[in-house]
């Protein structure tokens, strides 16, 4: 099924992007998209003037954040599809019809991949490795290899966008956004997209502190996700714990000397530790006997509808 132009909803979260907004919305209404909406996160320059002469619609958003803007967006977006991307230049209106083809055939969330080509001077070494790693973690989290879970370059359904209980304020949004098409059993594919060097403002992501948290997200959404995961990672390091005591304690009695509360704490340590994964154990059983059992709802739901 191909994709109407007037179907797509071209969404742009932007703070202070004067020197790029202009020159990309112009870019997709030459390529017959007249749906675009900017929500601008109170820029200090001219991003909205500019982005509303170029003839997008702009909206002011409330809260502060990405996050904040995407959550905003998804409340006044009427369209069916929707195609979303940051306003810094790094990303081009010529891969639209590559990343809504997939729309087309059935899936609901599509991200674009800019690791399978980077470009040297868009990414530093340190921040493709970065992107490497914390993608490994959200495959050993979440059990999907998304390849790129940080890409802002996405097309997606209203439909789909609008199942996902969307909560993060800042940059952690694109991770939130992928665990929720994951949990929510949506159909996802991969494109590989390209990633330019940013022509206009300096990056507003901080490499350490923005990693830390995207990483502690992705740990932290594994709790609905895959508990097993969550738990079994707090039961090994307790477990860990006791064992490095343990060993301690063995080494003192080999010398006749006896440590009777650090051997209490010792196998206090490891049966907590036991007793937190297989609490893990546990709620991953439930979570799958739950979504067994959405499944065949949606089943009988669905053989239920009369035919058109």
């Amino acid at each position: 099924m191909n994709i109407e132009r007037d179907e797509v909803c071209i969404f742009i979260p932007t703070l202070n992007e004067a020197p790029t907004i202009g020159e990309l919305v112009e870019g997709f209404r030459e390529r017959g998209f007249s749906n675009i909406l900017v929500m601008d996160g109170n820029s200090t320059d001219k991003t909205p003037d500019i982005a509303r002469s170029a003839g997008a619609v702009v909206r002011t958003q409330t809260g502060k954040g990405k996050g904040n803007a995407i959550i905003e967006a998804v409340e006044v977006i009427d369209t069916p599809y929707v195609l979303m991307l940051d306003g810094d230049g790094t990303y081009s209106p010529e891969d639209a019809e590559k990343m809504l083809d997939p729309l087309g055939r059935g899936f609901d969330h599509v991200i674009g991949d800019r690791l399978s080509n980077p470009d040297g001077e868009a990414f530093t070494r340190l921040n493709h490795f970065g992107n490497q790693i914390l993608n490994l973690m959200f495959k050993l989290a979440h059990g999907r290899d998304l390849r790129d879970i940080l890409s802002g370059y996405r097309a997606f359904t209203l439909h789909s966008i609008r199942q996902m209980t969307l909560k993060e304020a800042g940059f952690e949004i694109e991770t939130e956004m992928a665990v929720e098409a994951v949990r929510n059993g949506q159909r996802i594919t991969v494109v590989p997209v390209r990633y330019l060097a940013r022509p206009g403002t300096p990056t507003k992501l901080n490499p350490f502190q923005d990693g830390l948290r995207i990483f502690s997200t992705i740990y932290r959404l594994a709790k609905m996700n895959n508990p097993i995961f969550y738990f079994g990672i707090i039961g090994l390091f307790i477990s860990l714990a006791g064992g490095v005591t343990g060993i301690y304690v063995i080494l003192e009695w080999f010398r006749n000397i006896e440590h009777l509360p650090l051997t209490i704490l010792t196998v206090l340590l490891i049966t907590i530790g036991f007793q937190i994964f297989m609490f893990g154990v546990i709620s991953d059983m439930l979570l799958g006997f739950h979504r067994e059992t959405t499944r065949q709802i949606e089943q009988l739901q669905g053989s239920l509808k009369p035919p058109r």
